[in-house]
């Protein structure tokens, strides 16, 4: 695991090529529908900027925030959608403004949090590292929708091992959101990096084992990619329903994307 101000940096860098996809679209460009149903860019990027919000409030008032979840959970179906509809009502310039004063906020936030301390979120608490880890997830999943629907060019970098870090500490939480007793043992995770080194999780020697790109993985796990497009290998029953499942988001399981082959 990353330390606080190495994540940060990468949440922000994350932040910037994001916002450098977007700051120059016109009214148009920013009602771009993306991948996720009824989603334009302008949702895709109000719901960044309304999730960056909840967690400055999350970092720095607990008990508004468990207010504001106590409101998630009695509209949990269209909670998230409907927070998106609205930041995407708001005009352009305000809500790219809104969107950079956010991010800049949450990092102030998360390092003013004291060591040790849990952050309240809509899944489990979390310490002021994992939170900027589940952001950088989060920044990096929408932004691939952005360009998925631009058709832009995203390099991977190195900042994306955040996000397989976060995929394979959510494992057993995917299983207990499709109502699935998680395995006991430990899996390996061999993910080849970017720049070709090889970045692992899990016991040298685990039964249960999943190997591949690192980027492939980070698709699995936001569910940006069906998993029959993507060059994974799992090794062991377990590691097969644990591919199916992944999802390193919180929230209910996520419908995925459909296979390349179901879209011609």
């Amino acid at each position: 695991m990353a330390d606080l101000d190495t994540v940060l940096d990468d949440l922000l860098a994350e932040g910037a090529v994001l916002d450098g996809l977007v700051a120059e679209l016109d009214d148009a460009g920013w009602a771009t529908p993306t991948p996720a149903t009824g989603w334009t860019i302008a949702h895709q990027v109000a719901h960044l900027a309304w999730t960056d919000q909840a967690s400055v409030l999350a970092a720095t008032d607990a008990a508004a925030f468990n207010a504001e979840l106590t409101n998630a959970l009695a509209t949990m179906e269209t909670y998230v959608d409907d927070a998106a509809e609205a930041g995407a009502a708001i005009p352009r310039a305000e809500l790219l403004t809104a969107w950079r004063s956010g991010r800049s906020a949450l990092a102030a936030a998360l390092r003013a949090v004291p060591d040790g301390t849990k952050i309240p979120w809509f899944g489990p608490p979390m310490s002021a590292t994992s939170m900027a880890t589940a952001r950088l997830m989060e920044t990096w999943a929408h932004g691939q929708d952005i360009v998925d629907a631009l058709g832009a060019e995203r390099p991977a970098t190195g900042r994306i091992r955040q996000v397989a870090h976060i995929g394979t500490r959510t494992r057993d939480y995917a299983y207990l959101i499709n109502n699935r007793t998680a395995p006991a043992e430990p899996f390996r995770v061999e993910l080849v990096a970017p720049d070709g080194e090889l970045w692992t999780w899990g016991p040298e020697g685990a039964a249960q084992r999943v190997t591949g790109p690192a980027l492939d993985f980070c698709l699995l796990v936001t569910q940006r990619r069906n998993r029959a497009d993507l060059a994974l290998v799992a090794t062991g029953p377990d590691a097969e329903e644990w591919l199916d499942i992944a999802q390193a988001f919180a929230g209910p399981p996520g419908a995925g994307r459909p296979a390349a082959g179901a879209l011609s």
